[in-house]
């Protein structure tokens, strides 16, 4: 869309000081999980007073959305999504994916949304067990790749 502004679309948000979501689907559906997801985070640091695990919250996240696919009078979640952050108590990285069944799997690397199945056959291909900055540009290497593959495709 030439007129939409871009800074008003989020696909990536935070959900607490050390978790980060990225979605692909119907966007209000996605402001809804969003909200509940950050209001967990929130209360469970006030509860325990310890801030939630990328597993736990993405543990919530596929409930509410496997909720709602049995639920009489209200229609699934249209969205993916991925969970990434840093567990807070050993500081490792950890990536969980959603889908609007409400299922969840962990990924060492994953991609959600358009291409997403072209990404991922480069990362599966590309993948070594690194860290930081190469870990960096190997995504975006993916994203490069990709989109260029997308443009000749299109050109053609």
């Amino acid at each position: 869309a030439l007129l939409c502004s871009f800074r008003s679309v989020r696909k990536i948000v935070n959900l607490d000081n050390h978790i980060a979501l990225a979605c692909a689907g119907l966007k209000a559906d996605a402001r809804v999980l969003i909200n509940r997801a950050r209001i967990e985070c929130q209360s469970h640091r006030l509860t325990v007073e310890d801030p939630v695990t990328v597993e736990y919250i993405t543990r919530y996240i596929a409930g509410l959305q496997q909720k709602y696919t049995q639920s009489g009078g209200v229609r699934p979640f249209g969205l993916s999504t991925l969970i990434i952050g840093f567990d807070p108590y050993t500081g490792v990285p950890s990536l969980y994916q959603t889908d609007p069944s409400g299922t969840f799997s962990a990924w060492k690397a994953n991609a959600t949304g358009r291409n997403s199945n072209s990404i991922r056959e480069f990362l599966e291909k590309n993948y070594k067990e690194t860290h930081g900055q190469e870990t960096i540009k190997l995504a975006i290497r993916a994203l490069l790749e990709v989109c260029t593959q997308q443009l000749v495709k299109f050109e053609s």
